[in-house]
């Protein structure tokens, strides 16, 4: 396996790691439990992580009115796709 193949597979393992830890804090609210705080939700979705994120909040309905989690969910997808680029380039 090539190296851009390597960090392909790596960001889309890392998109869907982020996709069930969104799913795993939509349970928690439900049950009315400890959740994982917004920070790291934002901070994980911000770092390649926007298409697992955004993909979970609309599977789940969770942080979707949330102006700041959409912008985060969009940079996120933007950071993915420009390391893409010059992996791929």
């Amino acid at each position: 396996m090539k190296i851009n193949e390597g960090i392909t597979v790596t960001l889309v393992i890392w998109n869907v790691m982020i996709f069930i830890i969104y799913g795993i804090d939509k349970s928690k609210a439900r049950r009315g439990s400890w959740r994982i705080p917004e920070k790291i939700l934002l901070t994980i979705a911000l770092v390649c992580g926007g298409f697992g994120a955004w993909l979970a909040g609309i599977t789940f309905h969770h942080k979707t009115r949330k102006w700041y989690f959409k912008t985060v969910w969009f940079l996120g997808m933007v950071t993915t796709l420009v390391a893409l680029y010059f992996i791929w380039r």
